[in-house]
């Protein structure tokens, strides 16, 4: 019988191996801390990259929308455009005084000295009403042309706009008043709202 004994293991050894596997434990722990680390840092990353392609996105489409959305001020300026012309037209203008005045003058040119009483009320006063009635109703129809095309200028856009209301109601007020000076240009040309004044025989 064989009664040799195995040596048992030195302390120090024991105590070696013990304090090896403790510093690759520590190693291991340490190495996942930093991995775990960068990760959570390359997430912090990737989010901030996100939100700011996101934000960038948003401005992007606000520049856009911006850029898209019609300003109208062409329609605007038309709608103050009829509705002044209109009122011009209504109140007298200096071109209508002009104009007025020049046809009173050539009309007394043409006057001979026999010329009856009704041929002199005709050169100095008819013929001036008239001509003032006719520019004042140039000035309304032009009006009321504009003010109609303002009004239905959205309607053969593409894609359909809508004027705000401010645009809407003057062009509105330029068709009102337009068409009343054309009505008052009618009335008074023909000599429809005051009569022709007539001499005595």
């Amino acid at each position: 019988m064989d009664t040799t004994k195995t040596p048992a293991p030195n302390a120090a050894e024991a105590d070696t191996q013990v304090d090896l596997e403790k510093s690759e434990t520590t190693q291991d722990a340490a190495a996942e801390a930093k991995a775990d680390a960068d990760l959570a840092a390359a997430t912090d990353t990737d989010a901030d990259s996100a939100l700011t392609d996101a934000d960038l996105d948003d401005d992007f489409a606000e520049d856009r929308a911006d850029a898209e959305q019609p300003s109208h001020v062409g329609s605007a300026a038309f709608a103050i455009v009829s509705a002044g012309l209109s009122v011009v037209a209504l109140s007298g203008s200096w071109v209508a005084g002009i104009v007025s005045e020049r046809a009173s003058i050539a009309a007394r040119l043409e006057l001979s000295q026999a010329a009856d009483a009704n041929a002199q009320i005709a050169a100095q006063f008819v013929d001036p009403w008239h001509t003032t009635a006719m520019v004042n109703g140039v000035f309304s129809a032009l009006a009321l042309i504009i003010a109609t095309f303002v009004l239905a200028l959205p309607a053969f856009s593409t894609p359909e706009r809508i004027l705000p209301t401010w645009v809407r109601s003057v062009s509105w007020a330029g068709i009102g008043l337009g068409a009343l000076g054309v009505l008052l240009f009618v009335l008074m040309y023909f000599d429809l709202l005051l009569a022709i004044p007539k001499a005595a025989a």
